[in-house]
């Protein structure tokens, strides 16, 4: 985060290959993410990109404002407080889908689409606040 910030300041620029490195580490931390949460079964590989997807477009130094990263984190705080409950529920709805799972063989819709989407969201304030790849502030949604 804050080499990115740095750079963004400073120079004006974000390096197309800071942007593939924070990519990679976030699609990674994603797959494992997913594997913890039992949505996916195969074991998270380090170069492969697998099942699981995450779409960060590439940053458009132009559109980005300058001092903007300064507070980005800031106006994140919102987005992170409901997170970390929500983060919580995450926990505590696997347990219950673990279960659920133990004694049907089945995954629980509603308990998979909860998990997706604050996955999702996570990923969205992600890019916002800490990747630095947009402006556009996140929806308050579980939905894209």
């Amino acid at each position: 985060f804050l080499p990115t910030v740095l750079t963004l300041l400073l120079l004006g620029k974000y390096p197309r290959w800071w942007f593939d490195w924070n990519l990679a580490v976030t699609c990674l931390s994603f797959r494992v993410s997913s594997f913890c949460l039992l949505l996916r079964d195969e074991m998270p590989a380090l170069e492969e990109e697998q099942n699981v997807h995450a779409y960060i477009e590439p940053p458009d130094v132009g559109l980005l404002h300058r001092l903007l990263p300064l507070v980005k984190w800031l106006l994140a705080l919102p987005h992170l407080v409901i997170l970390f409950v929500l983060s919580i529920a995450v926990l505590v709805v696997t347990v219950g889908a673990w279960i659920a799972i133990l004694f049907t063989g089945r995954y629980p819709r509603s308990i998979f689409d909860f998990n997706v989407g604050v996955l999702r969201w996570w990923l969205r304030v992600s890019a916002y606040a800490f990747l630095l790849t947009t402006d556009r502030y996140p929806p308050f949604s579980l939905q894209e």
